[in-house]
Parts: C-alpha cells; structure tokens; sequence
C-alpha cells in the first residue's frame, strides 16, 4: 500500500471569505452532527470488551481517524481476524447506539443552501451503514454525494477522502472548500489541495493542521450560490 507524501511546507493561507468555490465538501461527525456521547459509549465498550486499556482513548485522539485504522492502532498485536471482528462489532454498537445525536448548529441550513446547486458533499470517516444510520437518526437532509470509509483505500488525513468527494462533483478539489473539525480532517483537506474551514465544535481552539478560517460553528457563515460559483459570508 502506498500513502501520500505532502510537502512539509506550510501552504500559504488563502481567504475563504474572498474565494469563489466550485463545491463544499462537509465533514460530518462534528461538523454537520454530533455523535460524541455514543462514540465514547461504544469505544469504550469495544475496549472492555477486547480488553484494551481504556486511557488509549482520550478525548480527541482519534476523531476523525476511520474506524479501521483505530482498530488497528488500539489492537496492534491482534490477529487480523480479531481486528475484523472488533471493527464489526463496534459498527454494530455505534449504529444501535443513536441517542443524543443532535444537528449542531447552522448545518439545515448550510445544507439548504447549496442542495438545489448540487454544489455539495459530505466525506465522513465512518463506513457508508454508520453514516446513514446517524443521518436518518437525526432526519437530516443530505447531499446525495456522500464518501464514506467504504469509499476509499486511504482514510484522512490521507488527501485521499476529499479528492474522492470533489471527484465525484466533477470539481477540482483545489477550488473547493473543506468544512471539518478535526486536525486529521484539516490536514486532509490542506494536503488534497482544498482551502479549509474549521469549527470549534469539537475542541474549544478549534483544530490544529493550518485551516484557513475558523469559526465557531456553522451558524457563523452562510453559503451563497452565484453564477460563479459558491462563496462564504459571515453571518
């Protein structure tokens, strides 16, 4: 398996509020949606269960990492076997396990604003079962673009998972905008080529990994389709 190589350069930051934009690409655990209190609640009973240590998972280490590549990282001296059942029967807890998933704020209407364009997709590191099981559970709306970890080889922060998303829009991805709230998402992102936006959803900082902007939520910006193409205003 090859992985990317990206230049350990910081890219120069780009003003997203100035920029037009072919697409928004929108992360979603912690961007559109949040799902913390039941992926602590299966992580941990994963841990229990398989009898990881549970200090392994701290808070933020691994959000925004597929699911497959923590299991690799929390079970490294297990057979791949054993890691594939781990992996199954933590998408079976977090899929049974919707409670207290809730629509974080500005994300309707971020949606509404670039759906009748097509202008947007969402790239989530859970498989495409997790995904439309937290999506139906809080009755979100959707694009009809949607990469999941099912999707691809390389999962973020990988470029791989945006170059996908933009791909798949028939859009470059260096004239896209990555929405994310998390370092591994960011630096996804940045290395794909997009310019990203950043929330503090997730760590009151906000993400490391060099976002171009960061704002409190989606509330804070609102997303307008023009002949041109998409651009972000302050709200």
């Amino acid at each position: 398996m090859t992985t990317a190589t990206t230049d350990p350069r910081p890219a120069a930051a780009r003003d997203v509020l100035d920029e037009v934009f072919d697409a928004v690409l929108f992360d979603m655990d912690g961007t559109l949606i949040s799902s913390t209190r039941s992926v602590e609640r299966c992580w941990l009973r994963l841990a229990e269960e398989f009898g990881t240590p549970t200090a392994d998972l701290a808070p933020f280490r691994y959000h925004g990492v597929p699911g497959r590549d923590i299991v690799d990282l929390l079970l490294p001296d297990r057979d791949a076997e054993v890691r594939a059942a781990a992996l199954a029967r933590v998408v079976d807890l977090e899929v049974a396990d919707t409670e207290g998933i809730e629509v974080l704020p500005g994300a309707v209407e971020a949606l509404a604003a670039l759906a009748d364009a097509g202008r947007s997709a969402v790239v989530t590191s859970c498989g495409s079962r997790l995904a439309a099981a937290r999506v139906a559970a809080v009755g979100l709306a959707a694009p009809g673009t949607v990469v999941t970890a099912d999707d691809v080889e390389r999962g973020k922060p990988d470029p791989e998972p945006y170059r996908t998303g933009a791909a798949r829009l028939g859009a470059d991805v260096r004239r896209c905008l990555v929405v994310e709230d998390a370092e591994s998402g960011v630096r996804s992102g940045r290395a794909a080529g997009a310019a990203v936006l950043a929330l503090r959803t997730t760590e009151p900082d906000g993400p490391g990994g060099g976002a171009d902007l960061v704002v409190p939520d989606l509330s804070a910006v609102r997303f307008e389709v023009t002949d041109e193409g998409v651009r972000v205003r302050r709200a």
